[in-house]
């Protein structure tokens, strides 16, 4: 399986003061990722709006941005990694938007909501 994860859907999903400080809840998450990649043979990316600024980096992950950063740029990074797979049905989508969510299964991809996907990983 291929995860491909909306990050700040994630993020969000706790009210720790994450918007205090977006970079560092990004670090959290990518850590968060990295611990549960570890012990799975699943391909994991996690998709974020934007370039993190500075970068981060991951040998176990992929850390994705969409092209051109906007609001929902993440949402259509994502499709477009869905639409361009060669098997999207080996796709989990883990997110809280409902749009998102409609527009990868209508390409065969399955969906997490995030509220359960974060609580996998903590």
């Amino acid at each position: 399986m291929r995860w491909l994860i909306d990050g700040m859907n994630v993020i969000g999903t706790r009210p720790d003061g994450w918007w205090k400080d977006r970079h560092g809840a990004m670090v959290r998450l990518v850590n968060l990722l990295e611990r549960w990649a570890s012990g799975e043979s699943d391909d994991v990316t996690v998709v974020f709006e934007k370039p993190p600024s500075p970068p981060i980096r991951s040998s176990v992950i992929e850390v994705g941005f969409a092209r051109r950063a906007r609001a929902n740029s993440a949402d259509d990074e994502i499709v477009r990694r869905v639409v361009a797979d060669p098997q999207p049905r080996e796709v989990r989508v883990v997110t809280s938007d409902h749009w998102l969510a409609d527009r990868v299964r209508a390409e065969g991809a399955t969906v997490e909501g995030a509220e359960s996907f974060r609580s996998r990983i903590d």
